[in-house]
């Protein structure tokens, strides 16, 4: 990748038309809105279908309420009844017509428009890939902040506007989610919330038996025999002809029974057991430690004596004559690598066009497979992303001066604008940017030494709203900022150059 080439990011949130189906909607808040207007519709639809069912039923009551009344008084008085002329014609009537008309009243259908809806909608709809993106998300946003299954659960989550909770069947599916992906640490967490939302009274359709069942098996994956001993005899007590829990219980007792014999004392036993439980599952990146850190904003924190170096300012873009009259706001972020950040440089109707421009492009972000050298999609990428090219509107290529203006770099060489929208607990773990190049490449590399890095933040994110976390410090993003570094190259390199950890800026919402 050219040293001079500079990456303009905009994180925004908005909503697609649904002119086209798409897939992998956990991966874009945009695309997720859609569903909500989706589930809206469907809604009004089935509302318009339970006012055709009961108009429908309102019409048979009557004639069912007026039918009552007319057969108990003929029925007093058959005779009598039929002895006027007008009765017995009307009797003829109804059972010749009317209750045929009846008939076809209550055999008809009044499910037709929802069910038509139901079919022109379900083609929008979320897959299990999604559901099961979305329940990782939690949980992944869960061990990043710390956040405990109660609170999760009960929807206590600070800085949201729509609380909202999880039932004892929500806990059953996040544990089930997780034990299919061998996740016996998170497994356990969301049964035990299951089982104990059913213990203190919640109604549901979810099962202890099958809760216990999950609960012990993951227990005993972590090394934990007495627990998983204790919840399977409690699985017993609610159903003691339950097959597996009784192959269990006599394997984890020999188990039990071996480690005796090997004369392992219950302390070694119970302080083992209890390192084991803490361990949550094993993580490949040595850095996720540092990462949750950062999101959670607890990264490095600089000293006193460099914040006083800090300062804020109008700027001129270097006597830049589009902003001699108008200069704009900056703050110094950090000092080394020195980030600023620019306050109200695009406006309302500058971010609508780029949503706009950016609607029918949206597209899973996709990562480098190093095996295949072609671009696929992973776990650790969570979002969507177009890209616009200054041709395209007018718009996007005064923001592309404006950078330049504002940075004194060349855009010309630069990529096209990216634009990016994170999903539910969206995130783009911490990785390498990096070019293959030659070694002449990389001291030419060197000489040009300076690299920047742009990133405009539109849309203000809840909780799980986030975006590269490279640097150690974090602040809260507020609307319609932009923020820039200028890094020098690295003294010397082989044929990989570049290492672009410390080069994309943070910008993050925070609790």
């Amino acid at each position: 990748m050219a040293s001079n080439k500079m990456w303009y990011t905009v994180a925004l949130g908005f909503l697609l038309p649904f002119s086209y189906a798409h897939t992998d909607f956990f991966t874009s808040i945009g695309h997720m809105t859609d569903l909500i207007n989706t589930e809206k519709d469907l809604v009004i639809s089935l509302k318009d279908y339970i006012k055709a069912e009961e108009s429908k039923l309102e019409q048979i009551k009557k004639w069912a309420e007026k039918l009552d009344k007319l057969t108990d008084t003929a029925t007093k008085d058959p005779e009598g009844f039929l002895g006027h002329p007008v009765n017995a014609f009307k009797l003829m009537k109804r059972l010749n017509t009317e209750w045929g008309e009846l008939e076809s009243l209550v055999l008809k259908d009044m499910s037709d428009g929802f069910i038509s809806n139901m079919t022109i909608q379900r083609q929008f709809f979320p897959n299990d890939e999604d559901q099961t993106g979305a329940a990782k998300a939690l949980l992944r946003l869960q061990d990043t902040y710390n956040l405990d299954t109660d609170t999760l659960s009960r929807g206590n989550l600070p800085g949201v506007k729509h609380k909202s909770f999880l039932t004892a069947e929500d806990c059953f599916e996040l544990g089930k989610i997780a034990y299919t992906e061998a996740d016996y640490y998170h497994t356990e967490l969301w049964m035990e919330q299951a089982l104990k939302q059913l213990d203190e009274g919640e109604v549901s359709s979810a099962d202890k038996v099958y809760i216990l069942d999950y609960l012990s098996y993951a227990v005993y994956q972590q090394g934990d025999l007495s627990k998983a001993m204790m919840l399977t005899k409690r699985l017993l007590e609610l159903d003691p002809e339950h097959q597996r829990a009784n192959g269990n219980m006599k394997y984890f007792e020999y188990i039990m029974a071996k480690e005796k014999e090997a004369n392992k004392s219950s302390t070694d036993a119970e302080d083992q057991t209890e390192k084991e439980t803490e361990v949550k599952k094993k993580d490949y990146l040595p850095e996720r430690r540092k990462y949750e850190m950062l999101c959670r904003g607890e990264g490095l924190k600089m000293t006193p004596r460099r914040q006083k170096r800090l300062f804020c300012r109008y700027y001129d873009g270097n006597r830049n004559p589009r902003y001699i009259l108008g200069p704009v706001k900056q703050e110094d972020e950090w000092d080394k690598p020195r980030i600023v950040r620019f306050l109200d440089i695009i406006s309302d109707e500058e971010i609508e066009t780029v949503k706009e421009l950016a609607k029918p492009r949206l597209s899973r972000a996709t990562v480098h497979d190093p095996e295949t050298g072609k671009l696929t999609t992973a776990h650790y990428r969570v979002s969507k992303s177009a890209w616009l090219s200054g041709y395209e509107s007018p718009v996007v290529s005064r923001i592309n001066t404006r950078i330049q203006d504002l940075t004194g770099l060349d855009v010309s060489t630069a990529e096209e604008l990216q634009v990016a929208n994170y999903g539910v607990g969206g995130q783009y773990e911490p990785h390498f940017d990096f070019g293959r190049v030659s070694p002449v490449s990389c001291l030419h590399l060197f000489l040009l030494h300076k690299r920047c890095v742009s990133l405009f933040q539109v849309a203000n994110y809840g909780v799980g709203g986030q975006y590269e976390p490279h640097f150690d410090f974090a602040r809260a993003s507020r609307w319609r900022r932009a923020s820039h570094l200028v890094k020098p190259g690295p003294p010397g390199c082989g044929t990989t150059c570049v290492p672009n950890r410390a080069l994309n800026f943070v910008a993050l919402q925070l609790f």
